[in-house]
């Protein structure tokens, strides 16, 4: 029987409690299952995500591929479907589906990623230049970004009135402002909901792939918060943070021919979320002690800053 990675099955009972141990004890007999039924024969050590493990696997007439099954969640949904929409045009290809066990058999991408490019403005382009060919009319059944829109104005709300914190009236203001302007009434684009740089990996049918889509149907623009908000570790190194979070913001808005000023609205949004989600939760990479605060810091610096207009 196929052995599951530790921390992973660790982290997963730690934030999901029984459900979570349920699922663990189930996992290696879905693998098995799954191998079977796709006629797949595991090709590498297992590897995991935050809510999903990965097997390398090789199936004759599709070569290097892997079985991606994840954790039950609702934002796990819909990822087949987009994959789906995107037939491989700037995405890997899904080859089968089991969406009963949020199981997939997808072509196989190399383990690199965007997030390893030392140049900031490389990252950027590419990721534009890729977004701009994700940019497609979503599938219908899709969730709506738009019908999140008042359940954002609720917490944001709640969290400005109960959490101690030092974001302005005015960063506060224009957060709401994204959200009943631009939060409300949105296309039926397909957006990816979760793109950055770690989410685009080097592979070999095309340089670069897009993996883990969330699967929307709302603002393209929306997905260029998300990369900003995922550089944020290489913009505090840098000399000037609004000249470094700017040129993001320019290189990609470019690249992939999306408005500068949508994205920058969008990016202000998802700083001041991060600011306020990370004081409830803390951050994926750091849930307590200095680090968090350390990174609640940087959001209200970048909500703050990307309130004002750009200039130049």
């Amino acid at each position: 029987m196929m052995a599951m990675p530790e921390e992973f099955a660790q982290n997963t009972v730690d934030r999901e409690g029984e459900s979570g141990a349920a699922w663990i004890a189930e996992l290696p007999d879905v693998v098995e299952e799954l191998l079977g039924r796709w006629g797949c024969v595991p090709d590498g050590e297992v590897m995991h995500g935050g809510v999903g493990i990965i097997v390398p696997v090789r199936r004759a007439g599709v070569g290097d591929a892997v079985l991606k099954v994840s954790f039950r969640h609702p934002g796990n949904v819909h990822e087949p479907d987009a994959l789906v929409a995107w037939g491989g045009c700037g995405a890997v290809l899904l080859h089968q589906r089991d969406d009963e066990r949020f199981a997939m058999l997808l072509e196989r991408a190399r383990p690199a990623t965007l997030a390893e490019i030392e140049d900031g403005d490389e990252v950027a382009a590419v990721a534009g230049r890729l977004h701009r060919r994700l940019t497609v009319p979503a599938p219908p059944g899709l969730p709506r970004l738009c019908e999140q829109a008042d359940a954002w104005a609720e917490q944001l709300c709640k969290d400005a009135r109960e959490l101690t914190h030092r974001l302005s009236c005015r960063v506060l203001d224009a957060t709401l402002a994204t959200i009943q302007e631009l939060g409300r009434t949105q296309p039926d684009t397909l957006v990816h909901g979760d793109f950055h740089a770690r989410n685009i990996l080097r592979a070999d049918r095309e340089p670069w792939l897009a993996v883990d889509p969330k699967g929307y149907a709302g603002d393209p623009a929306y997905d260029g918060g998300t990369l900003l908000k995922s550089r944020a570790l290489r913009l505090l190194e840098a000399d000037d943070l609004r000249k470094a979070a700017h040129r993001v913001l320019d290189v990609f808005s470019e690249a992939a021919e999306l408005d500068r000023e949508r994205v920058q609205r969008w990016a202000q949004f998802h700083a001041v979320q991060a600011s306020f989600g990370g004081r409830r939760h803390g951050f994926r990479i750091a849930r307590s002690g200095p680090r968090r605060d350390w990174l609640t810091d940087f959001a209200d610096r970048l909500g703050d800053m990307l309130t004002e207009p750009r200039q130049g």
